[in-house]
């Protein structure tokens, strides 16, 4: 579970502890324990995740600025 404050993993909203992130999704009266079961569920060789849209970032970074070093001649 996250904690207050930081963004919830399933919602889009900051964390309240509600613990849902650590429910099970086959048995939503139990605790995830890790068994693996919701990963089994196809019985097949692999498991599909289907992608919806792939998000491009199209803002241009920020140039770079040159930056000048004057050393001190020690006395």
């Amino acid at each position: 579970m996250k904690k207050v404050g930081e963004p919830c993993i399933l919602e889009d909203r900051r964390c309240s502890e509600c613990g849902e992130c650590d429910r099970c999704e086959l048995d939503s009266g139990k605790i995830c324990d890790n068994c693996g079961d919701c990963l089994n569920e196809p019985k097949a060789d692999y498991l599909e995740i289907i992608i919806d849209d792939i998000l491009i970032n199209t803002e241009e970074p920020a140039p770079k600025t040159k930056q000048s070093y004057s050393i001190k001649k020690r006395s």
